[in-house]
């Protein structure tokens, strides 16, 4: 029987460790300011104390490494996130469906724009997870697969793979380690088309990036100074300037714009002779 364990990188790039729906370990955050935490949450200083409750705020309002995790939404939290974007795309027909990471479950594959949403809308970066037999089931009646039921393996490679035996061809993933990006896009063919979708970039080393940028469509910024120096860093469209999100490829430029058509609040849209933008620059 698996320990209920569940690890999680979370505001500040601090590591948060549950059992039993208990937080019992916050490591010190390697940051003290995050525009969406402060805008969404008012959360001024970024501290142990303000992540603990954070996190339990969260396992409190959804249920989050619990049993009673709600599982579907479809209210945007932000504007451009990942589970905003690839809950649009799938809404529009633009993919099929989507490689996720989850809580109490592991990889995940879902054609639910809805499942997409209450899954991933208000998580951060999990790092490990241990099955929760409750809320698999919550994803099955959802319509979505996860990967290994007997331990919440989070193998986004693996994922994919069953995404393409389930025989689906416009496939959207999220990737937290760039190098699985590489064996990620080996796995297209003439009628599979992969959009890889970087998140939770935090910390990533700067020749990781030189190295795998290639191989990402679409990439959330966070709060990562090595993604902006990196000689690969091209960017096509920018979405937001707090914490913004860059397309990479001319796949991750369509892919942003299949949100910006779902969105109800006026839009500025603008060229400029140089991207990244930013309202405040990153610490």
């Amino acid at each position: 029987m698996n320990e209920d364990i569940h690890v999680m990188e979370v505001l500040g790039n601090a590591k948060v460790t549950v059992k039993n729906g208990k937080v019992v370990d916050v490591s010190d955050p390697i940051l003290s300011f995050c525009p969406l935490f402060a805008k969404h949450f008012e959360i001024k200083e970024i501290n142990k104390e303000s992540i603990q409750k954070n996190v339990e705020f969260r396992i409190e309002s959804f249920g989050l490494f619990t049993k009673d995790r709600v599982v579907l939404d479809d209210s945007p939290f932000v504007g451009f996130g990942t589970s905003e974007i690839f809950m649009s795309a799938l809404n529009k027909g633009f993919l099929d469906a989507v490689v996720i990471v989850s809580d109490c479950a592991g990889t995940v594959v879902t054609d639910n724009p809805k499942l997409v949403q209450g899954l991933c809308g208000r998580i951060s970066g999990i790092i490990k997870t241990t099955p929760v037999k409750e809320v698999i089931e919550k994803i099955e009646t959802a319509k979505g697969i996860v990967l290994s039921k007997d331990d919440a393996s989070i193998d986004q490679i693996n994922g994919v793979k069953l995404a393409i035996k389930m025989g689906y061809k416009k496939i959207g993933v999220s990737v937290s380690n760039l190098k699985d990006a590489l064996e990620i896009k080996k796995l297209e063919k003439n009628d599979v088309k992969i959009i890889t979708f970087g998140v939770h970039t935090t910390g990533i080393r700067l020749s990781d990036y030189d190295d795998y940028l290639q191989y990402i469509d679409i990439i959330s910024a966070c709060a990562s100074k090595n993604l902006l120096k990196s000689k690969s860093l091209n960017i096509k469209a920018q979405a937001g300037s707090g914490v913004p999100i860059f397309a990479l490829s001319q796949s991750g430029k369509e892919l942003l714009f299949e949100r910006l058509k779902e969105i109800d609040r006026p839009i500025l849209i603008t060229t400029n002779e140089t991207l990244p933008y930013f309202t405040e620059p990153p610490q």
